[in-house]
């Protein structure tokens, strides 16, 4: 049987090691379990007309490749990938497509348009505005469980060069950014002065780095005003530290249960209240336990079968449109 052969098509506006990492492991592990070729197509500008310019190279792409399906990554990708109509397109939807009213309606067209939908968590599902029936499934993003792991924090905490005297926490993102709400979690540390707290923001740090980080610190904190799935969240857990997180995308889900974690309101007071808790846990989690369904060899399982189905489909249309001109 000939390889399945897969474009990949999602934003390429951001360029770090770990930006979209997820997506390029994601076909990787298909990739390495199952018969199938990719390649990537980066989409370059923002904005509607600067995604509508990536069109004709998309065209080209296609042409050249001639791929059996299309998986694009966030819905404004996907529509985008949608207004080619000689390839079936299967779109994953993040999160980022809720946060606006804008990219809500947008995404939700390509969710009309789309063979298949896949969406990281259930909440993105239920907010965006067109809600399909059949042909969608709920699968998070894995992660590489051989690479986020446990490490012994004193060597980590060498490494990153972290004062051990400080109560180190790695914040969920850049301090710049809006929907990280970087400002409450300023406020709730600044509730804490009992406490020497160093917060470190995660930004330009490579991959290997991160995982020192999280081995490093004495916990992780989000704050976030919204999420969809957070992969940092499952590092965080494969690498058993202990977690106070805002109940944003599906952490609730993903940490229920698991003694160190935490769930916060909004209010900088209920925040710095279980980042003490955070504190007088003082021990490594058991979250790797929780965290091993969204190993990435079992969510690259799901993801082939949808790529089989909609590539079966596809070709036994063909045949139905074909014996029915010929007749």
């Amino acid at each position: 049987m000939n390889n399945l052969r897969i474009l990949i098509i999602c934003s390429g506006n951001v360029t770090s090691e770990i930006h979209h990492t997820f997506v390029f492991e994601q076909i990787e592990s298909v990739k390495n379990k199952y018969n199938i070729n990719y390649e990537t197509e980066l989409i370059k500008g923002k904005g509607m007309f600067g995604y509508l310019r990536n069109l004709k190279n998309i065209k080209s792409k296609i042409k050249n490749y001639k791929p059996d399906l299309i998986h694009a990554h966030f819905g404004l990708s996907g529509l985008l990938s949608n207004l080619q109509k000689n390839v079936p397109v299967v779109t994953t939807y993040h999160g980022s497509e809720i946060r606006t009213f804008i990219t809500n309606l947008l995404s939700s067209f390509c969710v009309m348009l789309s063979k298949y939908n896949i969406y990281v968590a259930q909440n993105i599902r239920d907010k965006l505005y067109y809600k399909p029936k059949r042909d969608y499934s709920i699968i998070p993003c894995g992660i590489n469980l051989d690479e986020s792991k446990e490490l012994d924090k004193s060597l980590s905490r060498l490494k990153m060069n972290l004062n051990k005297d400080n109560i180190n926490i790695v914040f969920s993102g850049a301090f710049d950014n809006p929907v990280k709400n970087y400002d409450l979690a300023k406020t709730a540390i600044g509730l804490i002065p009992e406490a020497t707290i160093n917060l470190i923001e995660l930004k330009g740090y490579k991959r290997m780095e991160v995982n020192y980080l999280l081995n490093a610190s004495d916990l992780f904190l989000l704050t976030s005003k919204s999420e969809g799935s957070p992969q940092i969240i499952k590092e965080a857990m494969a690498c058993n530290c202990p977690i106070v997180s805002t109940d944003a995308g599906d952490v609730r889900e993903m940490i229920a249960g698991s003694e160190g974690c935490y769930i916060t309101s909004f209010e900088p007071e209920d925040v710095a209240a279980k980042i003490r808790l955070a504190i007088k846990f003082a021990s490594r989690t058991k979250g790797r336990e929780k965290i091993k369904r969204f190993d990435n060899n079992l969510i690259a399982e799901k993801i082939y079968s949808i790529y089989k189905e909609v590539s079966d489909n596809t070709k036994k249309n063909f045949v139905t449109k074909e014996v029915l001109a010929n007749n």
